[in-house]
């Protein structure tokens, strides 16, 4: 019996070892950004993605959008709808259970990998719209520009910008 309550104690001493190891303190930048910020305007597409599709529309390319939004596209919105919350539960609720900086590394560069095809879906609206921001609207601004500044913030993050000698601890024993 006691052989067994040390090898528990020893198992639950290794295993916060690796916490341990596994932890670092979060910039209180990235902690705004990615555990509220962007998650609290994801959700914000979200809505419109999923209660005022019409608008959504219009503002993403007016002369395009249908009256009244057909049910496949309304089927589409509310699919994309899901997934901007799916975006923000994962980044606000996966990010706040963890200290382990690998975790973060690999669901940010999931998050910058997406930000690129976002960007890339709205292409066909044509170059100027990833750089003439006194045109954007605010479908732009959330599209273009707030993707900017996620992707900014991830690419800082994995670079370990604003961690000092603390980016080096990257893996748990």
């Amino acid at each position: 019996m006691a052989s067994s309550r040390q090898a528990a104690a020893s198992g639950a001493s290794a295993s916060a070892s690796a916490t341990a190891v596994a932890g670092f303190v979060l910039p209180l930048p990235y902690r705004l950004f990615f555990l509220l910020v962007e998650p609290i305007a994801t959700l914000a597409g979200a809505y419109y993605a999923f209660f005022d599709q019409r608008t959504y529309l219009d503002l993403t390319h007016a002369a395009s959008a249908p009256s009244p939004v057909p049910l496949g596209t309304s089927i589409a919105m509310s699919q994309l709808a899901n997934l901007y919350l799916a975006f923000a539960l994962s980044e606000a609720l996966v990010l706040r259970s963890t200290a382990d900086l690998r975790v973060w590394r690999t669901l940010l560069f999931c998050l910058l990998v997406a930000d690129f095809g976002h960007l890339y879906t709205v292409r066909a609206l044509g170059p100027q719209i990833y750089w003439r921001v006194s045109e954007w609207n605010a479908i732009d601004w959330g599209n273009v520009g707030f993707v900017y500044l996620g992707a900014s913030m991830r690419a800082a993050f994995l670079a370990g910008v604003g961690f000092g000698a603390r980016k080096k601890v990257t893996k748990a024993a």
